[in-house]
């Protein structure tokens, strides 16, 4: 009788390291879960942001690449300065 009541109790004992290991994976889990998600918006940000870097690289390089010192020197009046031909209106991208 005695050999029934321990073997129960080492039973209960080992069935509550279970479902504790099994919460505890699972809480894990949950976690990881939340910690890629966070990454995932994480890298479309980067991503945006190189794309935008790559596009000013690309104009960069096709001022470079233009013979003419003239483009260069207008738009570095333009985005420095604020400078604009005779008539025309410059108008700002508000985000």
């Amino acid at each position: 009788m005695q050999m029934a009541v321990k073997n129960k109790k080492g039973s209960i004992i080992l069935r509550g390291m279970v479902i504790a290991l099994c919460v505890y994976m699972i809480v894990t889990l949950i976690g990881l879960w939340n910690d890629l998600d966070e990454k995932s918006s994480e890298l479309k940000e980067l991503q945006a942001q190189k794309e935008q870097v790559e596009t000013q690289i690309d104009e960069y390089r096709a001022l470079l690449s233009d013979e003419s010192q003239k483009s260069i020197i207008e738009k570095a009046a333009r985005e420095r300065f604020g400078y604009a031909y005779p008539g025309e209106e410059i108008y700002k991208e508000i985000k």
